[in-house]
């Protein structure tokens, strides 16, 4: 995969609306990569926490929040950031992915 790849990624994150979320596959998927979804999490983790990319809107499959954290993002951070935007997100860090999932029918 090129540098083309992770400008795809970054723009499709771009466009995820606050309230929303996708999971790594699916961003995957949408870049034409379906097997890539480890590339999603690899790419998300080289952006500084600066660059405007909502990568709090990303999550695992299963609808849960699956982030290993570092000393920029942690479960705890990408959890207050989702309910900030009105998602709803449990104690154990798991996101109803069908009612906030991006790109089904509204």
């Amino acid at each position: 995969m090129t540098g083309g790849f992770r400008e795809q990624v970054l723009k499709f994150i771009s466009r995820i609306p606050k309230g929303r979320v996708v999971s790594y596959s699916q961003v995957a998927a949408a870049c034409g990569h379906p097997r890539a979804a480890r590339q999603v999490g690899g790419i998300l983790r080289a952006e500084p926490d600066n660059s405007g990319v909502p990568w709090w809107r990303v999550i695992n499959n299963q609808g849960i929040i699956s982030i290993k954290g570092s000393w920029t993002a942690s479960k705890e951070r990408q959890r207050e950031l989702l309910m900030k935007e009105g998602v709803e997100v449990s104690e154990n860090f798991e996101v109803d992915i069908h009612q906030y999932r991006y790109g089904q029918s509204q």
